[in-house]
């Protein structure tokens, strides 16, 4: 018997839609006619995707962004043009097994894309995961593209995660594991090796339940997002020192952010259809869209990327609560999903 669940469904449903149209300012999308390279927030209007999980901004190809369904879909990634929010390429990836659990993905230095395969909606019972890697095609059309698979493992023991980081410079990977009273930081080796495991090593604490993470276009920043909040750190080879709070949308399943290709400002998306992708600027980005890579945060830090002052909660009262309702619900009903 599901009513009851249906029921309750439904009520916190109503109740979450009434919250986010009093935050609607906060998480409305600029559109494709308001700007020109869609730096400024877009809608994905490709209806194949309905649980974009990861966001990646390309630096060969200006105003593209990478996506990618989380689970449910098979091996694609998706580019969007941000300027209409429309796919202009898939590609279909050959040389890997099938994918999982897909949370992430993250473009490193020779624009080599970089896809994580290693959510655990098991509770973190896999003893092993998945990494990608492949070329950015120089051309965007529909495509099949020869992947390489890396086994990855974690040091201390299997465990859910959905964020990733390619360091721009070194091209070493490095994931962020998913616990409600935060996770670590953990390091890839130096060289992923396609034979045998690749064990990832905890090297720096992170205060978040996180779901997504990106560093800087310089490598000197990294943005750590939940779904309520988020985390400036300056990235200090790998020993994070925290900064300030993002400025965090109010989103109905925040999954993914994103550094622009200028490092000007960040991109938060979510899942679901016509999914909107919203945009604030950077920490350190100056008022005339400047790069990233300053300290970016108040002096005592508070909010570094919007200036508004607001903690990254978003605090509106009530609707904080029915959105953590919400988004319990719609992880017990993708565990019943998926399980």
């Amino acid at each position: 018997m599901r009513r009851p669940f249906a029921l309750l469904a439904a009520t916190l449903l109503t109740a979450a839609l009434a919250a986010t149209l009093l935050t609607a300012a906060l998480a409305v999308p600029a559109s494709a006619a308001d700007n020109d390279d869609g730096d400024e927030g877009f809608t994905i209007n490709d209806p194949r995707i309905t649980e974009s999980s990861g966001l990646a901004a390309s630096r060969q190809h200006p105003g593209v962004y990478w996506t990618h369904n989380d689970s449910d879909d098979g091996p694609y990634l998706y580019a969007v043009d941000s300027s209409t929010g429309d796919t202009v390429a898939r590609l279909t990836l050959t040389g890997i097994g099938t994918p999982r659990d897909v949370e992430a993905i993250s473009v490193g230095p020779g624009n080599r894309l970089f896809v994580a395969d290693v959510g655990d909606n098991l509770g973190g019972t896999w003893p092993y995961v998945w990494l990608y890697e492949l070329p950015e095609p120089k051309r965007l059309q529909d495509a099949t593209v020869q992947a390489t698979q890396y086994v990855v493992k974690y040091a201390d023991g299997p465990r859910d995660a959905e964020a990733m980081v390619v360091h721009p410079r070194t091209g070493r990977v490095y994931l962020i594991d998913k616990h409600e009273d935060g996770g670590h930081l953990y390091e890839g080796p130096e060289k992923l090796s396609p034979e045998g495991d690749n064990v990832f090593r905890p090297i720096a604490p992170v205060e978040l339940w996180a779901t997504d993470a990106a560093l800087s276009p310089d490598g000197q920043d990294l943005a750590v997002r939940g779904y309520f909040g988020g985390i400036h750190y300056a990235w200090n080879g790998g020993e994070l020192q925290r900064k300030g709070r993002l400025s965090v949308p109010l989103q109905g399943q925040g999954e993914s952010v994103t550094y622009s290709a200028d490092g000007s400002r960040l991109l938060f998306g979510s899942e679901g259809e016509q999914s909107g992708v919203v945009s604030r600027p950077a920490p350190g980005a100056d008022d005339e869209g400047g790069s990233s890579g300053g300290p970016g945060s108040r002096a005592d830090g508070g909010d570094s990327a919007s200036g508004d002052g607001k903690d990254d909660s978003v605090k509106v009262g009530g609707a904080v609560v029915v959105a953590v309702l919400v988004a319990a619900l719609f992880g017990l009903s993708r565990r019943r999903r998926k399980g």
